[in-house]
C-alpha cells in the first residue's frame, strides 16, 4: 500500500479541497500518513495570496522532496496556477495540479507512476487557463476529518479584482455549485455525524449570480436538512447585507449569528485605491442591520495595515472606525506586495516598521472590544457544541463554541458528556483573553 501525506496552505477553500483529495486517495487504496513522515506521495495544496505565501509553498515542496527524494511530489493550487512556468522548472515537482483540476489527482498520479517506471522521470501537468472557465469543479466531501464541523465549498472564483489581490487570476471567474449538489453533500456529512456546516468559497456572496440563484436561497434550503444543527457563513461582502437578506436570514433558525464582513480599511480614500465596492457609511449600515435583527451578533472583519500611500490621517480614520463598530474580532494583515497586482506597482509603499506599528496599535484597540463582547456571556446560560479537549497550563478542558463563536471551556472533571454533543453551560469568567470558563 502506497503512503500519501498532504499539507494545506491558505484559505478554508483550500482546506476543503485538501480533504477531498485525501478522501480520493483513501478510496483508491492509499494510506494517509503525517506530512512529517516518510511517504511515497506528498501533496502540497499551495497558496498564492501574497509573495510570502508563494515562498512558503515552495519551502513545503522542497521540504517534502528532502524528506524522501524518491517520493512523488504533487504541487496543487494557487501558486502553481499563477506561476506555472516557475513550477514546471522546479526539479522537485513531479505533478502540477491547478485549480479546477484537483479532482483528477488519482488519474494524474497513475500517469506519473507509469511514466516514472518507463523513464525514471516525471513531469505531469494538470492545469489550464481559468480566464473563461464556467464549469464548477466536481468535488464531493463525504466525511469531515473534524467530525463536528465541516466546510462546504459552494462556489469558486471572484469577479471583484481588488487592486491588492491575485485571486481572480488564480481562481478565475465566479462559478457556483448547484444547490442539489450542495444539499447532497450536507446530507452525507450529517449522516457521518457532522452537526455544523460552514458555507465557504472564494467569494461566497457571489453564489448564484451565474445560475440564477442566490446565497440566501441556498441557506434556506440547507436549513431544512434533518439532523443538521448549525449553519455558519464564511467571509461576506458587505454589499450582500441588504434589508431583505438580513430579514430572511433572521428567520433561518439554524444560522449562527457570527458574521465576517471584510472591511480592509476604515478610510474611504483607501477603499477607493483598493477598488473595494463600498464605503464606510454603507459598511456601518450593514452592521446596524445585523444588530437590529439579531440579539448579540458577532461581527468580525479583516483590515490591511499599511496599504500603499496610507497616510497617518487615513490610518487614524481606520482606528476611529474600528472604535465605532466595536468588532468582536479583527484579523490584521500587514500589506504584502503581490507580483501581478495593481497595488504592487503603486507609488508610496509603506515601510515594514510603519506597518508593524499600525498593526500593534489596531491590535491593542481590538482587544478591548473582544473582551467587551465576550463579557456579555458571563452569567448567561448558552448552548455550546463540544469540539475537542485541550491541555492549558497543565489542566485539561473540553472546548466548545457557542453560536457566536465564543470559546467556552469546561474542566474535564465537570463534564461527563462526549465530544460532538451540545450542552448548556453558564460561563463564570475569563480563563484567558481568548476563552471563557464555566
Amino acid at each position: 500500500m502506497m503512503k500519501a501525506a498532504l499539507h494545506n496552505l491558505g484559505c478554508k477553500v483550500n482546506a476543503y479541497e485538501t480533504e477531498v483529495m485525501e478522501q480520493l486517495l483513501i478510496e483508491n487504496g492509499y494510506e494517509i500518513v503525517d506530512f512529517g513522515d516518510i511517504a511515497d506521495v506528498y501533496v502540497i495544496n499551495t497558496c498564492s495570496v501574497t509573495n510570502i505565501a508563494d515562498r512558503k509553498s515552495r519551502q513545503m515542496i522542497h521540504q517534502a522532496a528532502r524528506r524522501n527524494p524518491d517520493a512523488i511530489i504533487v504541487a496543487a493550487g494557487c501558486y502553481v496556477q499563477t506561476s506555472k512556468d516557475e513550477a514546471m522548472a522546479d526539479p522537485d515537482i513531479d505533478i502540477i495540479i491547478g485549480n479546477n483540476e484537483k479532482n483528477r489527482i488519482v488519474e494524474l498520479l497513475n500517469a506519473c507512476i507509469a511514466k516514472k517506471r518507463e523513464t525514471d522521470t516525471a513531469e505531469i501537468a494538470g492545469i489550464h487557463d481559468l480566464t473563461h472557465e464556467i464549469t464548477y469543479e466536481d468535488m464531493l466531501l463525504k466525511k469531515s476529518m473534524e467530525h463536528t464541523r465541516a466546510f462546504i465549498k459552494v462556489q469558486d472564483g471572484c469577479n471583484q479584482f481588488c487592486t491588492y489581490c491575485i485571486i481572480p487570476y488564480a481562481r478565475g471567474r465566479v462559478r457556483s455549485r448547484s444547490m442539489e449538489e450542495v444539499l447532497n453533500e450536507v446530507k452525507l456529512l450529517v449522516r457521518s455525524g457532522v452537526k455544523e456546516v460552514v458555507l465557504t468559497g472564494i467569494h461566497v456572496s457571489s453564489y448564484g449570480i451565474d445560475t440564477g440563484s442566490s446565497l440566501i436561497e441556498l441557506i434556506e434550503a440547507i436549513n431544512e436538512v434533518p439532523g443538521l444543527m448549525r449553519i455558519r457563513l464564511s467571509s461576506l461582502e458587505p454589499r450582500i447585507i441588504t434589508d431583505e437578506f438580513v430579514d430572511r436570514l433572521s428567520k433561518v433558525d439554524k444560522i449562527c449569528p457570527h458574521f465576517h464582513l471584510s472591511l480592509q480599511s476604515g478610510a474611504d480614500s483607501v477603499l477607493l485605491r483598493m477598488n473595494r465596492k463600498y464605503d464606510t457609511v454603507e459598511y456601518e449600515k450593514c452592521c446596524n442591520r445585523l444588530r437590529d435583527k439579531f440579539e448579540h451578533p458577532a461581527i468580525t472583519t479583516d483590515i490591511i495595515c499599511g496599504f500603499p500611500q496610507e497616510t497617518d490621517e487615513e490610518f487614524a480614520e481606520t482606528c476611529e472606525f474600528v472604535r465605532r463598530i466595536r468588532f468582536f474580532e479583527t484579523h490584521l494583515f500587514k500589506y504584502s506586495k503581490r507580483k501581478g497586482t495593481v497595488a504592487a506597482g503603486m507609488s508610496g509603499q509603506i515601510t515594514e516598521a510603519v506597518k508593524a506599528d499600525r498593526s500593534h496599535i489596531l491590535s491593542d484597540i481590538q482587544k478591548e472590544y473582544k473582551r467587551e463582547f465576550m463579557s456579555y456571556y458571563i452569567g448567561r446560560e448558552v448552548e455550546i457544541l463540544v469540539e475537542n479537549k485541550e491541555n492549558i497550563d497543565g489542566a485539561t478542558y473540553y472546548v466548545g463554541l457557542n453560536k457566536e463563536y465564543v470559546r467556552i471551556l469546561i474542566h474535564e472533571e465537570d463534564y461527563h458528556g462526549r465530544i460532538n454533543e451540545f450542552v448548556r453551560v453558564t460561563p463564570r469568567g475569563f480563563l484567558n483573553e481568548d476563552s471563557l470558563i464555566v
